[in-house]
């Protein structure tokens, strides 16, 4: 039992969540649908045999009724099954992927990091649809086989005991030892394909987000052709897999041949005590007995890819996000320092940045180094995003790691330098940081960043459509859009990566005199800004970092307050 709540896909299907009663009545239409094909075969070698001693038509009557019943039954069953399972299957992927949203809103950063865009894509979109395609490809078919090769060796069972035995015999060889065989052999060929398929989702991904750069550098042919690589080196490593699942694919065949000379030779040696149609179901029953079986080899090699999704999702989303008791909350009147004496560093190595700050409310302070030097890093310490490596950050007292998601994100907010910006109007993009804002808090929010005369061109406004996202504004709109959601925010503490960058100098120099010195952001807050630059007329208290060749990225920075205008240290 603990073998098996270990596995990865035990614990992947939890994330789908599959509804259990429609579930159920997938496999039911699919148990019926085979088994009306198992009575249909079964009924009509009945048929068959028991016309061909032509009896009154009324003796045969009922079996065509049951034929017609049975063949058409079979269809609309099959359609009702695939009906409830693919319903079962989608709602479950969208199940999955709130999950998987959730948990990486909520939980460390520390793997959502490390992965390339792509990366991400292709775990979240390609893997989740291979984890619920086990539900219809893997769950549903081993069951209803489960239930139709018992119900056929029972019947054949009744005939002849020793038809019976060998019946199970085959159909047990075809049922577990030809899946085993395939889902073995496709395993290893699955993670080499597996490996293709994300080479090409980050090439992809690298030519949809930068073609007008690559394009000017005179790269984008050559990302092209190694994406037309990819696509094929991926399609040749899937090919690999389906050879040893051909070869199990192929064994149900033999099986079934082999259950049918196994039923002639009895049926022969019986033939003098079996009644013609007894002995014509006893040959029949067999073909139709497979049915089933035959889709087993596929289902064992979707288990397999299936368990591959699911581990990479769950590395990507390790946990859930724990509802703990021992939360605690902010109360209103609290004080709200921001102290930290912890080294900031990503858990899979790297630079590592001792940190030794307090900042009280109404402080202001840069973190001030060249790009790698762990700026960043820093940043998303402090705001809870990524765990210490050692020591603890805490807010009036109380660790971040202590304080409930939705406390601590309305306390701390960390604004990254490539934020994403979404393709629909002005209005939604800055209504993500705060959605009860007016028009009137936006407009002045844009007037304040210098977007008056950028929002005065659009056609509609506010309403205007980004089309393309980030590729409807330059470099420079993009963070001026995205430091008016600094604006609207009301977290008392605000952490900043780069507000500045791409902005001219004169543009860049002034922005962040504005930002240090409290007139974009309320003197009561806190504000921390990571850049590369400061003017030399700023004063205020900064982490300086340095990044030394061979060894990590360290600083430290003493604690004490702040000055919001005319600082007294820049050490």
């Amino acid at each position: 039992m603990a073998v098996l709540r270990s596995d990865p896909l035990v614990q992947g299907l939890r994330l789908l969540r599959p509804r259990m009663p429609r579930l159920a009545l997938a496999v039911l239409c699919g148990v019926l649908s085979l088994g009306s094909a198992l009575a249909l075969a079964a009924v009509s070698a009945w048929l068959i045999t028991r016309a061909w001693q032509m009896p009154p038509i009324l003796d045969l009557s009922v079996a065509v009724v049951a034929v017609r019943t049975f063949g058409i039954s079979r269809g609309v069953l099959s359609y009702c099954e695939r009906l409830a399972s693919h319903d079962t299957a989608l709602r479950a992927a969208g199940s999955a992927r709130v999950q998987i949203y959730r948990r990486l809103a909520r939980g460390p950063v520390e793997v959502p990091a490390t992965l390339s865009e792509g990366d991400l894509v292709g775990r979240v979109g390609h893997d989740v649809d291979e984890l619920s395609d086990a539900l219809v490809r893997a769950v549903l078919p081993i069951t209803v086989a489960a239930v139709l090769s018992v119900a056929a060796v029972v019947v054949l069972a009744l005939i002849s005991p020793a038809a019976g035995l060998v019946l199970a015999v085959c159909l047990a060889v075809s049922g577990v030892l030809a899946p085993w065989l395939s889902a073995r052999g496709a395993a290893a060929q699955e993670h080499t394909a597996r490996g293709h398929h994300a080479d090409r989702d980050i090439t992809a991904m690298t030519i949809l987000d930068h073609a007008p750069e690559l394009r000017v550098s005179g790269q984008l042919p050559r990302l092209i052709v190694e994406a037309a690589e990819s696509q094929r080196n991926w399609g040749h490593a899937l090919d690999r897999a389906a050879r040893p699942a051909a070869i199990g694919a192929a064994i149900p065949t033999a099986a079934m041949g082999v259950s049918l000379l196994g039923a002639v030779v009895i049926g022969i040696e019986m033939s003098t005590t079996l009644a013609p149609t007894t002995l014509a179901i006893l040959m029949l029953l067999p073909l139709s007995s497979f049915e089933a079986v035959t889709a087993l080899p596929a289902a064992a090699v979707q288990l397999t890819r299936s368990r591959i999704a699911a581990r990479r999702l769950l590395v990507l989303t390790p946990s859930e996000a724990s509802d703990v008791d021992d939360t605690q909350f902010i109360a209103p009147t609290a004080d709200l320092t921001l102290t930290a004496q912890a080294t900031a560093g990503h858990s899979g190595g790297g630079h590592t940045v001792d940190v030794d700050l307090v900042l009280r409310p109404g402080d202001r302070m840069t973190v001030l180094g060249p790009s790698g030097c762990g700026k960043t890093t820093v940043l998303m310490t402090l705001a809870g995003l990524l765990a210490p490596r050692s020591g603890r950050v805490d807010i009036g007292g109380i660790p971040l790691d202590r304080l409930a998601e939705d406390e601590l994100r309305a306390h701390v907010v960390f604004f990254a330098e490539d934020a994403h910006v979404f393709a629909t109007t002005v209005r939604d993009n800055l209504l993500v940081v705060r959605g009860d804002c007016t028009d009137t808090e936006l407009l002045a929010a844009l007037d304040r960043v210098g977007l008056r005369d950028w929002l005065s061109r659009l056609p509609d406004g506010l309403s205007t459509v980004l089309t393309g996202g980030p590729e409807a504004l330059s470099a420079g709109q993009r963070r001026r859009l995205l430091l008016a959601r600094v604006l609207l925010s009301t977290a008392p503490i605000v952490l900043l990566d780069e507000p500045t960058e791409h902005l001219d100098a004169a543009a860049s120099d002034s922005l962040l005199r504005a930002l240090l010195s409290g007139d974009l952001i309320g003197e009561h807050r806190t504000v921390v800004v990571a850049t590369h630059h400061l003017p030399s007329d700023i004063g205020t208290v900064c982490l300086r970092l340095q990044s030394g060749s061979g060894r990590p990225a360290t600083g430290t920075l003493a604690g004490g307050p702040a000055s919001r205008t005319d600082g007294e240290r820049n050490s």
